[in-house]
């Protein structure tokens, strides 16, 4: 080889080894974080997996799906870097923009819609017909039950609801738990709790699979429409403008694509919609109202 030939060879090695990034970042996965939507990890993964393998396939990079069991820790985790993308509950969402403005791209469509509602149950022995109740003399010593405390439906929405009426829960319940969404409903049919926080889609499933009966879960408030789940970037993929857009239309394939192939989403998801960070804005007064979301 010459050494016109070898300069050439040489200045087109360098040039492509000097792509910005390029090979890099085509090469390093993309931290996929899923809040607990199923029973159990294992199930939720499972439910997710297609979801990832199209992100996958349509971003060209590899996705790697872990689920987080609180809606706290994944905000946690997509503000200290463990997490790129994240589909999770809107006060996680808000949280994550709070402290680390992580950025919603798009919110999941539920029955073609892209907001859901918090609710009180009770079980039909408990006497309690309504929320009055519940906050009123018959409901004073009964055990109440929320989500984790990064949960919207679980947590913030009916806490703020006890605000507004000028109930302090832990003064007001006997007893006070703090668990999982489909903890709340299994011990409340079966009696072992008085009331507790949950939102609909969860109830739908879990009656639609068997794991409740309807008659045994009696909502007894219903909050207005909330925006649904938020698919959000961590701060810095949210600067790579030409990465959100492909984003935004890796997910807005998905529900055109569930006639072919219906395990991208659980029953009853439809697809996803861009929406921006002025969505989520109740969830955010809310979280002001409350005092929860504090100073950054």
């Amino acid at each position: 080889m010459n050494l016109t030939r070898r300069h050439a060879t040489a200045m087109a090695l360098g040039s492509l080894l000097s792509l910005p990034h390029l090979a890099k970042a085509q090469a390093t996965p993309l931290k996929f974080g899923v809040g607990m939507f199923q029973p159990d990890r294992e199930k939720n993964d499972a439910t997710y997996r297609p979801l990832a393998a199209h992100l996958a396939q349509r971003l060209r990079r590899p996705v790697e799906l872990r689920t987080v069991d609180s809606w706290e820790g994944l905000a946690k985790s997509l503000a200290n870097g463990e997490t790129d993308l994240a589909l999770m509950g809107p006060w996680g969402y808000v949280l994550a923009n709070h402290f680390a403005e992580a950025q919603v791209v798009s919110t999941i469509l539920y029955q073609g819609k892209p907001e859901y509602f918090a609710m009180i149950v009770t079980h039909p022995d408990s006497g309690l017909n309504s929320i009055d109740d519940l906050l009123g003399p018959k409901g004073k010593g009964r055990s109440f039950a929320f989500g984790d405390k990064g949960s919207t439906s679980g947590y913030l929405i009916p806490f703020f609801e006890f605000q507004k009426r000028g109930i302090d829960p832990e003064k007001h319940f006997a007893r006070v738990l703090y668990t999982k969404h489909q903890a709340i409903q299994t011990q409340v049919t079966a009696g072992q709790l008085d009331a507790g926080a949950d939102f609909n889609r969860n109830r739908d499933v879990m009656v639609a699979q068997g794991l409740i009966s309807a008659a045994r879960s009696k909502v007894i408030w219903q909050s207005a429409p909330l925006p649904n789940d938020a698919f959000a970037v961590s701060a810095a993929l949210a600067k790579d403008t030409a990465f959100v857009q492909r984003l935004q239309t890796a997910l807005a394939e998905v529900g055109p694509l569930l006639a072919s192939q219906p395990n991208l989403l659980p029953a009853n998801y439809t697809g996803f919609v861009a929406r921006d960070n002025t969505f989520y804005k109740p969830i955010r007064d809310a979280g002001l109202a409350t005092g929860k979301l504090g100073a950054r």
